[in-house]
């Protein structure tokens, strides 16, 4: 489609396409809302001074910035900072230093904190202190409820930048017309997006975030929950639309030689914008710059950038030489006495937004389940997770790999193949089975609760054949070591990137598992008894809802009851690989309850 791209008609078509399509996925933007906006504290500085604001992105919900301002007479041009993943955020060495250089060249800078960061964490431990050293695990951690309810954490952030620029262009020193917005790093990633929904953003230039997706996911992999959107590379969005959609107007990508975002893909994504750039008539608006070393903004990055601000906002296009600016303790410039907004009377955090979200979707979904029947909502579930019909699934083929003896029982090893994915089994014989065999899902694959004295064990001992299966994502087929607190992320992320819930990939998983149980050496079907421990109990839950008439009985274990309490967890730890982006749009797990047959399931909490 990019190649076919050649009019400006046709350009803006696609521009529209795919912001359109951006804003859907974010979950779309709530309604503006008086900003409420303060000073808090001033610092005289030379040449400038730096006030100390806070204001509102929506009611109750706290920005803290810091507002470098030239002396003299406006009105000037104003630049927003966004912050990349650092704890103290607008505080930070090079975030100073970006308001420091754009001040002293006429420029207003305002650089705020993002949500999880500086004075705006969202999880405060007992002394108020954030509960994270981590701030992508702040931003995965937010995106757990958001994902829930269709939304992203990426949603939060941009709005913060949208309304950033509000307050900047609200401000009488300021010129509407000559607004600017820069950041590196996560910064980088929220100047990308803003530049891109905002028209009002005149000049950009994004810092270390910038390549291709084919380099990101062959380097590094997938990054942090903002830098991930829903579907985006199903639908073809690809980091070069970030600029594509903001053509003509001036954009300067910053790089750096030995940035772990590939500066190759960097290259690729900035041959896209030129020639777009060049079929407008404007090829000189957008650049590239590449400075030797690592993440980060180099002297030399920073200078090129304050000169393009110079040159796009101001008219005046003269060289800017690197120096290493001073900068300020981070105490001097907080907000907020605590120094965090979650401790100012009625601060609502991303936690209480997604709620309020949540109570309004509850009660959509209660309409849709009592205006359609259960296999309307059913198709439904099936479409949102991407789980073909039953009649659809083929039946996995299987091999016999090995044995291992255990006192009283042996073990056999299989792997199943069912078009679409290998999966790794264990199969516990019994030395007399019993008619009915259980199959076992657990988050550690087929090895979880497989030791000698373990749960498996027990079932064994009672006579029941037990198959368990290494899921996509899992135990021999993990791409990653998981996470402590949030799993497997990149294995699901790329799911996420891709439209396709890791959950609905594991779900066909299970189904394809548990025929296998079923007709395993017989020709017509045992009855199977499905047990489902941690997150891997959602998927449980999912394939019973499915195929209710493939099992006896579900066991689920230490997982979630409802995604309507996730949603309201103040810290959703181990959550988020078993998120469905959008589920309470249409059903919780209480419903998939409902449709496997209440009397099937049992919940227990572990041993």
């Amino acid at each position: 489609r990019y190649e076919a791209l050649k009019t400006p008609e046709q350009i803006a078509e696609y521009q529209r396409d795919v912001r359109e399509f951006f804003i859907r996925q974010l979950g779309g933007f709530p309604e503006r809302s008086p900003l409420n906006a303060r000073t808090v504290g001033v610092i005289d500085a030379d040449g400038y001074s730096i006030e100390k604001v806070i204001y509102e992105s929506q009611p109750n919900h706290h920005v803290t910035a810091n507002l470098y301002l030239p002396d003299g007479d406006g009105p000037r041009p104003g630049v927003v900072v966004a912050s990349g993943h650092s704890r103290t955020a607008k505080t930070a060495d090079y975030n100073q230093r970006f308001g420091i250089i754009l001040a002293r060249h006429g420029i207003a800078a305002l650089c705020y904190d993002p949500i999880g960061q500086g004075e705006r964490s969202q999880f405060l431990d007992a002394d108020g202190q954030p509960l994270f050293s981590s701030t992508t695990r702040e931003h995965f951690l937010v995106g757990v409820g958001s994902i829930l309810v269709g939304r992203n954490t990426a949603r939060y952030r941009v709005w913060d930048g949208i309304r950033s620029i509000d307050y900047l262009a609200g401000r009488p020193e300021v010129d509407l017309q000559r607004i600017g917005f820069t950041g590196c790093s996560g910064g980088g990633t929220l100047t990308s997006y803003v530049m891109a929904l905002d028209e009002r953003v005149a000049c950009a230039a994004p810092a270390c975030y910038l390549t291709t997706f084919r380099k990101l996911i062959a380097t590094i992999g997938p990054q942090d929950a903002e830098q991930d959107i829903y579907g985006q590379v199903a639908f073809g969005m690809d980091q070069p639309d970030f600029v594509l959609m903001r053509a003509p107007r001036p954009t300067l990508m910053s790089t750096t030689t030995g940035d772990f975002f590939d500066i190759e893909g960097s290259w690729d994504n900035f041959r896209q914008a030129k020639r777009i750039y060049a079929r407008l008539g404007r090829p000189e608006q957008v650049d590239l710059v590449e400075v030797e070393g690592g993440h980060g903004v180099h002297p030399q990055n920073l200078a090129t950038i304050a000169q393009w601000m110079q040159r796009w906002l101001l008219g005046r296009d003269e060289p800017v030489e690197p120096v290493v600016l001073e900068t300020r303790p981070p105490e001097e410039l907080l907000c907020t006495e605590s120094g965090q907004v979650l401790t100012l009377p009625g601060e609502r955090s991303v936690i209480d937004l997604n709620a309020e979200h949540e109570s309004e979707l509850a009660a959509a979904r209660q309409t849709l389940w009592s205006e359609n029947t259960p296999k309307q909502t059913t198709d439904r579930i099936r479409s949102i997770i991407g789980v073909p019909g039953n009649d659809e699934l083929q039946p996995p083929e299987w091999e016999d790999v090995g044995r291992i003896d255990r006192d009283g029982y042996h073990i056999d090893k299989l792997i199943l193949r069912t078009g679409t994915s290998v999966l790794p089994a264990l199969t516990f014989h019994p030395p007399d089975p019993k008619e009915d065999a259980y199959l076992y899902l657990h988050d550690s694959g087929k090895l979880g609760d497989s030791e000698v004295g373990g749960e498996i064990e027990k079932l064994v001992k009672q006579g029941y054949v037990v198959v368990s299966v290494d899921l996509r994502g899992q135990g021999e087929t993990e791409s990653e070591k998981p996470d402590e607190v949030l799993g497997p992320w990149k294995t699901f992320y790329l799911a996420y990137l891709l439209g396709r819930p890791l959950v609905g990939l594991q779900t066909a998983d299970a189904l394809a598992a548990a025929h296998f149980v079923a007709f395993y050496q017989r020709s017509t079907p045992r009855d199977v008894h499905l047990v489902g421990v941690g997150q891997a109990g959602v998927t449980a839950l999912h394939a019973v809802a499915l195929n209710p008439e493939r099992f006896a009985s579900i066991t689920i274990r230490d997982a979630p009851q409802s995604w309507a309490s996730v949603v309201r967890e103040p810290v959703p730890l181990g959550q988020l690989t078993s998120t469905v982006h959008g589920a309470l749009e249409v059903y919780d797990l209480p419903d998939l309850v409902r449709l496997a047959g209440e009397e099937k399931v049992t919940f227990e909490e572990g041993n």
